[in-house]
């Protein structure tokens, strides 16, 4: 599932330029020209970056970003300022509001795109290319393959998703809600019991190579993936 960026910048050229350019480098974009877009669009879909503005009319940047920062259902969505203020004191009050990165205009759009890469990598590791191995399970995201054991093992793509995601966060205990919002999206409206489903689809899908095993059932709290 391609990753969604937010876009909150008020300059219509610029704005075009770099969802152009996100959407060329297979994101999914969202478009805001104000803080106070960019939150009626929050309180529908949570992306999995914002790329954000300092300067912006209403509402500054810097203001959003320390509202988003402060918000529980926000508070760990990556973010990125994308401005023109260039003072270091600009740059340390908007790295200290909770930025991720911040990147000054005029910028290079290769590099703009390698460092929202890099961000989602650290924050948002299931939106990575890279192969992840547990405990002989292989995981490879470019090839959409599974190997327990060298054995390919077949899923659908919920199930892919959802197995991708657990072995990116392995030891935490995830509840049906949460797993909603990351592997579904919180904008989609399902069952939480959907979950127990798909879980059950994933362990039959993981049984042939033994590794069915990994995925544990937390009573009263939800499920992990645990080596």
């Amino acid at each position: 599932m391609p990753a969604t960026v937010l876009i909150v910048e008020d300059e219509p050229a610029i704005l075009d330029l770099v969802a152009v350019n996100l959407e060329h480098a297979g994101f999914e974009t969202l478009r805001a020209k104000s803080a106070e877009e960019a939150g009626r669009l929050l309180g529908d879909i949570l992306p999995d970056l914002v790329l954000l503005d300092w300067m912006l009319p209403g509402q500054s940047g810097l203001a959003l970003a320390r509202r988003l920062r402060g918000d529980a259902r926000t508070r760990e969505m990556p973010l990125i300022f994308l401005t023109a203020r260039a003072d270091e004191p600009d740059k340390i009050a908007g790295l200290e509001a909770g930025a991720d990165d911040y990147i000054t205009k005029p910028f290079s759009t290769k590099e703009l795109v390698a460092r929202i890469r890099s961000v989602l990598r650290r924050r948002k590791p299931q939106h990575g290319d890279a192969p992840i191995e547990i405990a002989g399970l292989r995981l490879d995201p470019a090839a959409h393959r599974v190997t327990g054991s060298g054995q390919a093992l077949a899923f659908g793509p919920t199930e892919f998703r959802l197995l991708h995601y657990l072995m990116t966060h392995p030891n935490r205990v995830y509840s049906r809600t949460q797993l909603l919002d990351e592997v579904w999206g919180d904008h989609v409206f399902i069952e939480e019991r959907t979950v127990d489903v798909h879980i059950r689809r994933l362990r039959q899908g993981l049984a042939p190579s033994g590794h069915d095993v990994l995925i544990e059932t937390v009573r009263g709290s939800g499920y992990a993936l645990r080596p």
